[in-house]
């Protein structure tokens, strides 16, 4: 089953474990956090909650000089 991230339209693929789940799932695209609902392999629901912001490579390099 795969959907649409709403924040940057992405196809996020979901295993079958999440046939019968109500809860959060990631973009890993953009980083969205999404609330879905499924039922029986069906979506019933995608609601967005907000981005995580990604560092930047500089804080990335920052972090792993301390």
């Amino acid at each position: 089953m795969k959907i649409n991230c709403l924040s940057c339209g992405h196809k996020v693929d979901l295993a079958d474990a999440y046939d019968d789940y109500e809860g959060q799932v990631k973009c890993f695209a953009c980083g969205a956090i999404l609330e879905i609902k499924t039922q029986e392999g069906n979506v019933s629901a995608v609601k967005f909650v907000k981005v995580v912001p990604r560092p930047s490579v500089e804080q990335v390099f920052e972090r792993g000089r301390g």
